[in-house]
């Protein structure tokens, strides 16, 4: 038996097929290109920061081109931000001047979006920041960019939360009325005395759950959630709240900052972000990986390689990725591996992640497999059981103990795969 979590107040039942996402991070910083939080942590006001809004125009802005990126990447979701933490919006929204269609672009950015990533086939997702350090009634506290700032600290004064919540709703409202079926909200984030009660989240979650009802919600708004999200680490095993299994996304980057940052140098190998993803899903969660696009509209050549090194992989391994999920009690991956399983098919995926010579042992699998192949190709992988090695001193659990006679060379691909046909 493999775990299951409760049902979700909203659909995830796509989310666990699909396994795999886009995140998006696009807003004024990425002209900086330094970091997504760059109007905090060099502590910019507003009018430090507006040269960036009176220059935002990515020319060069292609969705087409993005979605198709995603879909190529075996990708089967996309979540964009709407608006981040610097308040700046990407949409027409009527409840603000701080949007794209204000900037030297002058268009909406959103709606063209949707429609480009719906037209191949994914699922629509919108990130949503709590905070907004543009809004004249968001509070001057220990996270805003003017903290240090005497003068702002004693603006607090003249703010008003409740307008600015009023306004987080209202936009809340534009989202999910102006763009057809939205599959996921992702908010950002509660925080030390910024939490549900500031926000209103139960008068929030029971609008949204109205409009909206099979809509997916994160966990951010601190109740109604569908979905935990473990950000920039990944868990040791499945996820669990108050002892239960959940459903779960890791959110992560290619390299250190969500936003684009030119000279950012820890972007992470293809081989590690396979990795990363078998190891969500063999654990029961999704991979939501992130790209900042440029200051002129684009993805930047290190996401388009990684991209595209994913979409290789993907091709010929997605069924070990899509529908699975962590394997049945008692099933243990081999050492440098992870296990995936298909409840629907019946089938075992074994992801080696560093090539082993000669054999692989399977504890508690003998006799329980009819057929195995590499998945690159669909060759045949031999198995037995009872081999010499496994009766030597340090070779394996003898009988009970499936084996797999693999090929001296690896197959040419990121992560192997071999799929088992159970019995």
């Amino acid at each position: 038996m493999t775990l299951q979590p409760d049902p979700t107040p909203g659909d995830t039942s796509w989310f666990t097929q699909a396994r795999f996402g886009l995140f998006i991070h696009w807003g004024l910083y990425a002209l900086p290109a330094r970091h997504e939080w760059v109007k905090n942590q060099e502590k910019l006001s507003d009018a430090d920061y507006e040269k960036y809004f009176r220059r935002f125009d990515p020319d060069l802005y292609d969705p087409n081109v993005w979605a198709e990126a995603a879909a190529n990447a075996g990708m089967g979701y996309f979540v964009v931000t709407t608006k981040h933490h610097e308040g700046f919006c990407l949409w027409d929204s009527a409840l603000t001047d701080y949007k794209a269609t204000n900037t030297p672009y002058g268009k909406d950015l959103l709606h063209p979006m949707v429609d480009a990533f719906r037209a191949r086939g994914l699922r629509v997702g919108f990130y949503h920041s709590l905070l907004d350090w543009h809004h004249p009634d968001y509070p001057v506290d220990d996270l805003h960019p003017m903290r240090d700032n005497a003068e702002a600290r004693a603006s607090n004064a003249g703010r008003d939360l409740s307008r600015y919540v009023d306004y987080l709703h209202g936009q809340t409202r534009e989202l999910l009325t102006q763009f057809g079926k939205v599959d996921i909200l992702w908010y950002d984030f509660s925080y030390g005395g910024m939490g549900k009660e500031q926000w209103r989240s139960e008068e929030l979650v029971q609008y949204i759950r109205e409009v909206q009802p099979d809509i997916i919600l994160n966990d951010r708004l601190q109740i109604g959630w569908d979905i935990k999200t473990p950000e920039q680490y990944q868990p040791r095993g499945w996820v669990h709240v108050d002892g239960k299994p959940v459903v779960w996304e890791a959110c992560q980057t290619f390299s250190g900052s969500w936003g684009y940052h030119r000279d950012e140098e820890s972007w992470k190998s293809l081989d590690l972000l396979v990795q990363m993803l078998v190891d969500s899903v063999s654990k029961g969660g999704n991979l939501l990986l992130n790209v900042g696009p440029t200051g002129r509209g684009e993805f930047d050549a290190r996401a388009l390689d990684r991209l595209a090194g994913l979409g290789e992989w993907m091709k010929r391994h997605a069924r070990s990725i899509r529908g699975c999920t962590q394997a049945p009690d008692g099933y243990q991956p081999p050492q440098d591996g992870r296990l995936t399983y298909n409840p629907t098919t019946n089938r075992l995926y074994v992801h080696l992640f560093a090539w082993p010579f000669g054999e692989v042992h399977l504890d508690g699998l003998a006799g329980r497999v009819a057929y195995a192949q590499l998945l690159n190709d669909a060759s045949e992988i031999k198995i037995g059981q009872d081999s010499w090695a496994a009766g030597q001193p340090g070779g394996g659990a003898g009988s009970e103990a499936l084996v797999l006679r693999l090929p001296v060379k690896k197959p040419p691909v990121t992560v192997p795969v071999i799929e088992l046909f159970l019995n």
